[in-house]
């Protein structure tokens, strides 16, 4: 089939006007939106380390676009990470216990049920998935053939304040809801 000039150049502009729409809206899949990408860093010796590429999901954004909106939603909401590099079980325990600690979450007892959930060395490419359920109101993290679920609106937004709230990478969250309108 040949195209003449006009109909391509129509065909292309189209196309670009799909990608830009598709670039700046959120990705759907399964009734589920792409609010963000991005990949954490660990800064050692002043050379940065990409530890894992994170993702963050909705099915129900919020009326506002900010990190606390998002910390807040009482909605399906889920983190999937995947692992760019091996990184121990106590450094990721440490990790996850002093995030805890700098967004001020107390309760020991959640705190080291979600943790716990991760049993072993995490290998690279390995895959971990932290979903809120709004009508069980419990999060649960899913690490390889480990997970541990734990109770609370209040442990929830504890968990997104972890890369919503305060963090020594605040682009982070940022990129987090980079695809919110």
């Amino acid at each position: 089939m040949k195209l003449i000039p006009k109909k391509l150049m129509v065909l292309v502009v189209a196309l670009a006007a799909l990608f830009t729409f598709a670039a700046a809206a959120p990705v759907r899949a399964d009734d589920w939106a792409l609010t963000g990408t991005g990949v954490r860093v660990k800064t050692i010796a002043f050379i940065d380390i990409d530890v894992y590429e994170i993702s963050h999901f909705m099915k129900q954004t919020p009326a506002s676009r900010s990190k606390q909106a998002v910390i807040d939603a009482d909605v399906p909401k889920k983190f999937v990470w995947k692992m760019l590099r091996d990184v121990d079980k106590e450094k990721i325990h440490d990790a996850l216990t002093g995030a805890f600690a700098m967004n001020g979450y107390k309760d020991q007892a959640k705190i080291k049920a979600f943790v716990g959930a991760f049993q072993g060395e995490l290998k690279e490419g390995a895959r971990i998935t932290i979903q809120y359920d709004p009508e069980k109101k419990t999060t649960t993290v899913a690490v390889g053939g480990s997970s541990a679920s734990v109770a609370g609106v209040d442990f929830m937004k504890a968990v997104w304040s972890i890369w919503l709230g305060k963090i020594d990478q605040p682009n982070l969250g940022d990129q987090l809801i980079g695809r919110l309108k």
